[in-house]
């Protein structure tokens, strides 16, 4: 018995039905707006940002985004919620009409590394007056 085949959107009759066959990807992650960098303060703050684990930095339309990948206690072996009828509002809110059921995550840019996050400041901003953050503790 093999795995059920993850249907296309346009495939799915109901819309709401979409969690069957998704493997949660709503809930393994939360991204939250941040202040665009304007200075290397704020890029100092970016870079220690990914230095922790499963945190990355995104934008999207002029957006900057605090990405971490972590996924819901709530969320079972079966990529449902246990706790579907006392789920935050930002759950209730959130709808399989604009799902990231297809999407493969590319953003304008992305950065992984704080030596990513250096070189864009860097090349944004000029040098550091002759630091290099790149190799800064």
């Amino acid at each position: 018995m093999g795995e059920k085949k993850k249907p296309r959107r346009e495939d799915v009759q109901d819309l709401d039905t979409l969690c069957e066959y998704c493997s949660g990807k709503c809930c393994r992650y939360f991204a939250m707006e941040i202040d665009e960098p304007v200075d290397w303060e704020d890029f100092d703050r970016l870079r220690w940002f990914v230095l922790h684990e499963s945190t990355t930095l995104f934008t999207e339309d002029n957006h900057w985004f605090l990405l971490v990948q972590t996924k819901c206690r709530k969320l079972d072996e079966q990529n449902r919620c246990t706790d579907y009828e006392n789920r935050p509002n930002v759950c209730r809110q959130y709808t399989t009409s604009h799902c990231e059921y297809e999407d493969h995550w590319v953003y304008d840019r992305y950065f992984e590394t704080p030596e990513q996050v250096a070189e864009y400041a860097e090349a944004l901003l000029g040098p550091r007056n002759g630091d290099d953050i790149r190799s800064s503790k």
